[in-house]
């Protein structure tokens, strides 16, 4: 499936900011299930771009002039072939790395319990992750608003609601706690076919697979694997390794931030 993508992220700020740094991971991973026909990245300042230990293709944004508004538009059309349900990356980094917790994906009394309930036992580990995803969706209803991206996986659990984020931390806490590498995705899901459908930013995780010595993708939010619909962006151990947008500024006082993602998908040539 192609699709194309538009998304732009802008900030307003009260007062002027004197200096900003961002890390952009805005382009999507290079990997043999998903191919980048064009792609392209309109912002002020300066730009950096270079690969991370995780693989993802990241750009580092410099505005050093006093600015009040930044905007951050990525066009561009993705062919997404989910043949397989299993990636065989050749990173630098070992599934081992996806296995310490992170302070977003420590486990708590209750995520190791909810981790032993439904992995614990027979059957294939797939069968059961799948049962462990239904498990944390009715642990952590969705519910948008009601957290923010410094909550950790123990404190959404706690509270029984939250988001796509929210849950790929949970699910990735609970595989952990039972000696399972697992690792955060963030990216788009783009549904819909000729028209504009259902579009967002979104966030899943994936479990390594060691009988398949792969990775397999689980859209937590959903209870299904990731598939044609889901453009991936950045993975990490947690969100704050693949944050389409994290940074750090000098100035300005509280800021308004403004999101919007749009995606069509398009006829193969």
């Amino acid at each position: 499936m192609q699709v194309r993508i538009s998304h732009r992220t802008t900030y307003r700020y009260q007062g002027p900011v004197k200096y900003t740094a961002q890390t952009l991971r805005l382009t999507p991973r290079r990997d043999g299930e998903q191919l980048t026909l064009a792609w392209s990245i309109q912002a002020p300042g300066r730009r950096v771009e270079q690969v991370d230990a995780h693989g993802n293709i990241t750009h580092l944004l410099t505005l050093e002039e006093p600015h009040r508004e930044i905007s951050i538009v990525v066009t561009g059309v993705v062919e997404i072939a989910r043949t397989r349900d299993i990636l065989r990356e050749q990173g630098t980094l070992s599934p081992l790395a996806y296995l310490a917790p992170t302070a977003l994906t420590a486990a708590s009394g209750r995520i190791v319990a909810l981790a032993r309930d439904h992995l614990e036992g027979h059957g294939p580990l797939r069968q059961r992750l799948y049962r462990l995803a239904s498990g944390v969706c009715a642990g952590v209803r969705y519910q948008p608003g009601t957290t923010t991206v410094e909550d950790s996986a123990a404190a959404a659990l706690e509270r029984g609601e939250g988001v796509c984020q929210d849950q790929a931390h949970v699910l990735i806490a609970c595989c952990r706690s039972m000696g399972i590498p697992a690792r955060y995705v963030s990216g788009y899901l783009c549904c819909g076919s000729g028209h504009a459908g259902e579009t967002a930013s979104h966030a899943w995780m994936e479990a390594w697979l060691s009988e398949e010595q792969g990775w397999h993708g689980i859209d937590v939010t959903h209870v299904e694997p990731a598939g044609a619909g889901h453009c991936r962006l950045a993975v990490g151990r947690d969100y704050l390794d693949a944050a389409p947008v994290r940074g750090v500024r000098r100035g300005g006082g509280p800021e308004l931030m403004d999101v919007s993602v749009a995606a069509t998908t398009v006829d193969a040539q």
